[in-house]
């Protein structure tokens, strides 16, 4: 049987089950708790979308719902430890209505599975993230008497093939490109619960962007674990990807999270040059680590050295460039000496934004297991000082955008004191005060005070 084939099959026999379960809602409530990555928030996106097909109503607050769903991160020790206190406090709204069914998705269904279903008898059903689309067929499973659930398998042999499913895109929305990831940094459990990468044909994605501009989407975050990564087919890569999404598409503007150093090349950032009129001059690139013998004990395939190359490289080829980052500070064998790379690193890139975490040991993970781990204490401390470091540089970094005029995408607006929000091209968060029917159109805004997270200003 060939790929088309199995696909064309695939398609039909999802959609008779959504037909045969479309009415398993009957209209009740289905609320989605949420946190982690974009690629989380997409993925309830998706559900959210699957699920009204089923005729549930998503609803604001859980105490509403008849269906209630936790889709988590677990990237780090914390959303895991959340995943099980959210499904405490649930079991007292389950007390007063056993009809009430729970599940739980995410990296954490994928990693948990068998624990959650073992020790948590108020979970119905758990499921990995490789079997969303299947979502429908196990809920109307569980509302029909099945107990104990668990899909969590990969589908490692099926290309990946999904349409972007947005209930109320918006002005800006999400186009996964690429799910998994082959890297296997000894920190991370993506691997794991994700699965190995794979990348959607080219076709697919601008089909998707095209019928987004057609429901008045103005801006994509193309989206993976290692987005410039991709490879599509016929030999297209993640630059290649990009060209084609500004120049056949009517998209007015392109971001991209979250891209890889060691994938990070001039081609891609020619691209970014030759098409800034779409592409946005913000990059999201983490580093890790500013010392060469963490970043090698992380598996991350790059150096100190290389890295600071690949930055003075974008900033030549895009002068405008802004650019944030992602760091642990304590991983297991971290010096002091080995911290304060970080905290140079940091200096002398001068990162507008960063997002630093604490190391947190994760299951299936190399570094879990090694002996040389640092203490909470001295992570604690490393952390805040790093932050602190930050602060003192990024106030006088953002000084600079104060009294210019920047194009910002109107995003939303607050109805009440009428002060609207939107991003720059730059990925600065602005509000300033509009009206409603700004929504949607690319404005210019005088900077008045400039904040690291947020800028104030007047719109012209």
């Amino acid at each position: 049987m060939t790929q088309e084939v199995r696909t064309v099959q695939t398609t039909i026999e999802n959609t008779a089950s959504s037909q045969q379960n479309q009415d398993v809602g009957k209209g009740r409530g289905v609320y989605i708790s949420t946190y982690g990555c974009q690629m989380n928030v997409n993925d309830t996106e998706r559900m959210y979308s699957l699920l009204e097909m089923q005729n549930f109503t998503p609803v604001e607050k859980p105490e509403d719902a008849s269906l209630i769903i936790i889709n988590s991160c677990s990237v780090r020790e914390k959303p895991v430890h959340k995943v099980y206190s959210e499904v405490g406090t649930f079991r007292k709204m389950k007390e007063k209505n056993p009809d009430l069914k729970i599940g739980v998705g995410g990296c954490v269904g994928q990693q948990e599975k068998d624990n959650l279903i073992k020790n948590q008898p108020m979970i119905d059903f758990v499921f990995g993230t490789d079997q969303i689309d299947n979502l429908p067929t196990f809920v109307a499973k569980t509302f029909e008497g099945e107990k104990k659930q668990v899909q969590a398998k990969f589908e490692h042999r099926s290309p990946y093939h999904i349409e972007t499913m947005v209930r109320n895109p918006g002005v800006a929305t999400f186009v996964n490109i690429t799910k998994g990831c082959d890297n296997f940094c000894t920190f991370c459990v993506v691997p794991y619960t994700r699965g190995r990468e794979k990348s959607r044909p080219l076709q697919h994605i601008l089909t998707d962007v095209r019928h987004l501009v057609k429901r008045g989407v103005k801006e994509v975050t193309l989206l993976g674990q290692n987005v410039n990564s991709y490879k599509g087919d016929e030999g297209v890569d993640f630059a290649d990807l990009l060209a084609k999404v500004a120049r056949e598409t009517d998209i007015e503007r392109i971001r991209y999270t979250t891209s890889h150093p060691k994938d990070f090349n001039q081609k891609l950032a020619d691209t970014m040059a030759a098409h800034q009129d779409k592409v946005m001059e913000y990059i999201h690139l983490p580093f890790q680590s500013g010392n060469t013998r963490i970043l090698d004990r992380m598996n991350r395939n790059y150096t100190r050295e290389e890295y600071l190359e690949k930055i003075a490289m974008l900033k030549r080829t895009i002068p405008n460039l802004v650019l944030s980052t992602d760091i642990i500070v304590g991983f297991p064998g971290e010096t002091e000496a080995e911290f304060m790379d970080t905290v140079t690193m940091v200096q002398e890139v001068g990162f507008e934004t960063i997002f630093a975490f604490k190391y947190s040991p994760r299951p299936f993970t190399k570094a879990a297991k090694f002996e040389d781990q640092v203490d909470e204490e001295t992570k604690t401390r490393r952390l805040n000082y790093l932050f602190d470091e930050h602060d003192k540089m990024a106030f006088e970094l953002v000084k600079r955008y104060e009294g210019q005029t920047m194009k910002v995408l109107v995003e939303n607006v607050d109805r009440e004191d009428g002060k609207i929000q939107g991003r720059s091209s730059s990925n600065k968060l602005v509000h300033f005060l509009g009206t409603p029917d700004l929504i949607g159109k690319t404005v210019d805004v005088k900077i008045t005070k400039a904040f690291p997270a947020v800028f104030r200003g007047e719109l012209l």
